[in-house]
């Protein structure tokens, strides 16, 4: 079976598919396993070895320029590549009309999510076979439950990211990383999800001086770094990093000591490498969206609730001491 897999964005989204491809590359390896996602994070879907090969589109891009005569000639390219694939099937995890839609190109017989489970419930008139997922859920199980329904098996493992690094990921970074670093990711998509900059200076001393690490402060866009130069203005320790792209993102968050961060997808992504970290909500639902839990990944926190500095403090150790425990 030749199987397009439509799973367009954000980088959350894709690292919360990532385990549901591990139960079908163990269940299902009869299965040819191609990945349509937004160009901008077609490093994470590469990121498993079972998704031989990765078709990008722009709709980012496309839908501010749809006038242009060129915008049209990349998706008239994208629906030839597609179509010429010849695939056995789609399959539209995403459940929108938009991840719908791009999945017709493909010319081949979609499915699903039912209505009362999509995102967006019309996406599912695009499909031709549909299957029922609990809404609420965690999101990783969710697609596990997907994936299952879809090509008929059961899971009961926990999830397994099934992330395997190039090589050359460290790109620019190298010679350019600390021995030994924290990483704290400050930054997210809005500014209801953040954390207020005195509980990061306080959590950031507490850490500091228990063990004397750097921290690493990584940013995306100007308001970001000029956020990560606020804290590094006021700690020594801290270091603003470099600009980095994703694959050098995920190799300095795989070497990370530990990791701590607010509701982002960098933040998901360490939780895929495998890392200690604890996650810090405020404005969303862990249960549906948090990090996947385990002795050493943590969630804190939650909508309208804020965790305090040492709440965190204490949970970062809590993780280090599991992950540092021999099994």
């Amino acid at each position: 079976m030749k199987i397009l897999l439509v799973r367009l964005s954000s980088m959350g989204d894709l690292i919360h598919t990532l385990p549901a491809v591990s139960d079908l590359a163990q269940h299902r390896p009869d299965v040819e396993l191609h990945w349509l996602c937004e160009t901008s994070f077609a490093d994470i879907a590469r990121l498993h070895p079972f998704v031989k090969r990765v078709h990008t589109m722009s709709w980012r891009k496309w839908r501010k320029n749809l006038f242009q005569a060129a915008t049209w000639q990349e998706i008239g390219s994208l629906k030839t590549a597609l179509r010429n694939e010849n695939y056995t099937q789609v399959l539209d995890s995403q459940g929108l009309i938009k991840s719908a839609a791009f999945a017709k190109f493909a010319h081949a017989p979609i499915i699903g999510l039912d209505s009362q489970s999509a995102r967006e419930s019309f996406a599912a008139h695009f499909y031709q076979q549909t299957y029922a997922v609990k809404k609420g859920e965690d999101a990783i199980w969710r697609n596990r439950q997907l994936f299952a329904q879809a090509f008929d098996y059961t899971f009961e493992t926990i999830p397994n990211f099934g992330v395997i690094l190039p090589p050359d990921a460290i790109g620019s970074l190298k010679n350019q990383l600390p021995e030994k670093y924290y990483i704290v990711l400050h930054a997210t998509s809005r500014d209801s999800k953040l954390w207020v900059m005195e509980k990061w200076l306080d959590l950031l001393t507490k850490l500091h001086q228990t063990d004397g690490l750097p921290v690493l402060l990584p940013w995306g866009n100007p308001t970001e770094k000029q956020r990560a130069e606020a804290i590094a203005s006021k700690l020594p320790f801290a270091q603003v990093c470099p600009r980095v792209n994703l694959l050098e993102a995920a190799y300095m968050l795989a070497n990370a000591h530990a990791v701590i961060g607010v509701d982002t997808g960098l933040l998901h992504l360490a939780n895929a490498v495998n890392r200690p970290l604890v996650g810090i909500y405020t404005d969303s639902d862990p249960v549906k969206t948090g990090v996947q839990p385990s002795a050493w990944a943590q969630n804190l926190g939650g909508i309208g609730q804020s965790p305090s500095a040492d709440e965190v403090f204490q949970a970062v150790q809590g993780c280090l001491k599991a992950f540092a425990k021999p099994i």
